[in-house]
């Protein structure tokens, strides 16, 4: 099942299990099953501290890990390979006893819940966003007694997620009842449960010098700029990591070949926290207003001051605004093809946009749908040549521009989509199964209302050093009005703000 690079790494992983665990596999005779017995058997074979025994599980195939005489209510229900391979290396890791890399605060937070939790959560193993869940929800498995998870993989169980009308992973039940969908990180999931943060825990803090407000690749280069001239910093983020979070390949950041956005988040997250940087995460920014300090107001009515603060909110993906989309979001509507592309396995799809996004999407979904169309609202794609000229390349595919969406339609799931001819007028209407939305993104600015001088796209206007009409406050990265929409142009940008943050602070009256 393993090649020779991923034993190699994994018998390094193995070695750092501190316990027995017993991995109880339920299996029939079928080609899943058989692929899964010669997984636990291989990973068996790998350390002398990993049992393998029959047992009869909820679904079949599936297997448990476990503590020696305590079921720990941690299941793969699929394979966990491909993006979840990590999952199940932790998963072996902690439950053998080496513990979670999470905050000491979280560890209380999830011990302390009370009742019966059962979790299962549908992925697909090419989803990227899918491994941070099924990862915070075995870690609560193992701290609480209470919780448990089961990962399903939708591609194994396709009757049982069809029968739920589940089109988008992650996708999380609760007891049975839908709980959630999207990517979460543990702390989201907590704050869902009714376990976050209040005003009364921000009360406490002083004024800082830099306050970041967004924690994407410009808001975390702005923090550690700002940290390093040993200055007050701090960062809150409804999020970290930002939009990346939601992007798979990443091949045009200079020095690293390939890599993915989760990935990179992570990155970021930890250099930040390198730094003596007061991270607030999961906290949204809801109103700013100049006084003699600059306040930021939080959702939860929490009010923090600083001298200087650096805008760096990024963007969001642009909806279409038809009537369907709202509706019919995580029913058929989606906006990631890497993380739902699975799911339309030989089903019809569309895709709106020709921009490089839009056809990348396309020809990703082309390898799994059996068939795709692309409707563009201009004459002509927007995307590069070369991506043109593959997505021609392919019988499954077909582009149709100068066409305006007009209504997705469903019942309880999507079932199609109406366009206009923007020449002739005409209205047709394409039978589908899914339409994946990719015309671009909106910047996350409409909580500064006036406060703030913008322009009519939203971006927030900025001089050459970042700086934004108010005093003191300046911008950074995709909220901002920069030409160029780039992970790379974000982390300079942010950079530029806060050296223009410290020079203003040096330079003007507020005292460091």
């Amino acid at each position: 099942m393993l090649d020779a690079n991923i034993k190699a790494q994994l018998a390094q992983y193995l070695e750092m299990m501190e316990n027995e665990v017993l991995l109880k596999i339920s299996a029939d005779s079928g080609k899943v099953a058989e692929d899964m017995q010669k997984l636990v058997d291989e990973l068996a074979s790998m350390s002398s501290l990993i049992k393998v025994e029959k047992a009869e599980l909820e679904r079949t195939p599936s297997f448990s890990i476990n503590r020696p005489g305590e079921d720990t209510g941690i299941v793969f229900a699929g394979i966990p390979l491909g993006h979840e391979f990590t999952s199940l290396v932790l998963a072996l890791l902690h439950v053998s006893g080496r513990a979670p890399k999470v905050d000491a605060q979280v560890i209380e937070q999830v011990k302390n819940i009370e009742g019966t939790h059962h979790f299962e959560s549908y992925i697909s193993l090419s989803c990227q966003n899918c491994p941070e869940v099924v990862q915070a929800l075995n870690i609560m498995s193992v701290l609480n007694p209470n919780i448990t998870h089961t990962m399903i993989d939708g591609a194994v169980f396709k009757d049982e997620v069809e029968s739920k009308n589940i089109m988008a992973v992650p996708t999380v039940y609760l007891n049975g009842e839908p709980f959630t969908s999207g990517r979460k990180t543990i702390e989201e999931i907590l704050v869902e449960m009714g376990s976050g943060l209040d005003a009364s825990d921000f009360e406490d803090k002083d004024p800082f010098d830099v306050l970041v407000v967004g924690g994407g690749p410009a808001g975390a280069s702005a923090a550690i700029y700002a940290a390093r001239k040993g200055i007050r910093t701090g960062i809150v983020a409804d999020r970290f990591g930002g939009q990346i979070l939601d992007t798979a390949a990443i091949e045009n950041f200079i020095s690293v070949n390939r890599t993915e956005g989760p990935k990179l988040a992570a990155s970021l997250e930890e250099h930040v926290k390198e730094y003596d940087i007061d991270i607030m995460n999961l906290q949204t920014a809801k109103r700013l207003e100049k006084k003699d300090l600059i306040e930021i107001e939080l959702e939860n009515g929490a009010v923090l001051k600083s001298k200087t603060v650096i805008l760096s909110t990024g963007a969001r993906w642009r909806n279409i605004g038809v009537p369907g989309e709202a509706e019919f979001r995580n029913k058929g509507v989606a906006y990631c093809p890497h993380c739902d592309g699975p799911l339309f396995e030989g089903k019809d799809v569309a895709v709106v946009g020709g921009g490089n996004s839009g056809i990348e999407a396309a020809i990703d979904l082309a390898g799994i749908a059996s068939h795709v169309t692309v409707l563009e609202f201009a004459p002509e794609l927007k995307a590069d040549a070369v991506l043109q000229e593959r997505l021609n390349s392919l019988p499954n595919a077909k582009v149709l521009t100068n066409v305006q969406t007009k209504e997705i339609t469903g019942t309880d799931k999507v079932n199609g989509v109406t366009y206009t001819d923007r020449d002739s007028g005409e209205e047709h209407h394409i039978e589908l199964d899914g339409i994946f939305i990719q015309i671009g993104l909106v910047p996350n600015t409409d909580w500064l209302g006036d406060s703030i001088e913008r322009n009519r796209f939203g971006e927030i206007v900025i001089d050459k050093k970042g700086a934004t009409n108010v005093p003191g406050v300046f911008a950074a990265g995709d909220c901002a009005d920069e030409p160029y929409k780039q992970i790379i142009i974000s982390m300079g940008s942010g950079a530029t703000a806060s050296l223009s943050a410290f020079d203003y602070l040096v330079r003007s009256k507020v005292e460091v």
